[in-house]
């Protein structure tokens, strides 16, 4: 049952081979997670934080997941619409209570837009 020389191996093949088999790369959700992972970065070596890169790697780990599942499935939204929805809330809190827009503004309104934009996926 081996291959002979010069026979396809598409009749063989377990994956079919399809025109569209590329998978679509979410772009916009991946740099989201880069900006959340480099955000905890900074304020770790600017501020000397722990917290900010701890919970910068983790969202933006998070995040990355997610924006795998979206790249896969564009209606597999859930930990990419939990994580974005998690940091609003958090980051929006700390920007009413500090006035500051770098960092906690930035990152409340990088992903109100990323809630917004999952949710229209979804529709």
């Amino acid at each position: 049952m081996g291959i002979k020389i010069g026979e396809s191996q598409e009749k063989n093949s377990v994956i079919p081979k399809t025109k569209n088999s590329r998978m679509p790369i979410d772009w916009i959700s991946y740099s989201y997670a880069a900006i959340v992972m480099v955000g905890g970065i900074l304020g770790y070596t600017w501020k000397g934080s722990v917290m900010s890169l701890m919970s910068g790697l983790l969202f933006g780990s998070l995040a990355g997941y997610g924006a795998y599942q979206v790249s896969n499935d564009p209606r597999n939204v859930k930990i990419s619409l939990l994580t974005a929805g998690i940091l609003t809330t958090v980051m929006g809190v700390r920007y009413k209570r500090s006035g500051k827009v770098i960092p906690a503004g930035l990152i409340a309104g990088i992903s109100l837009f990323m809630v917004l934009r999952l949710v229209f996926m979804m529709l």
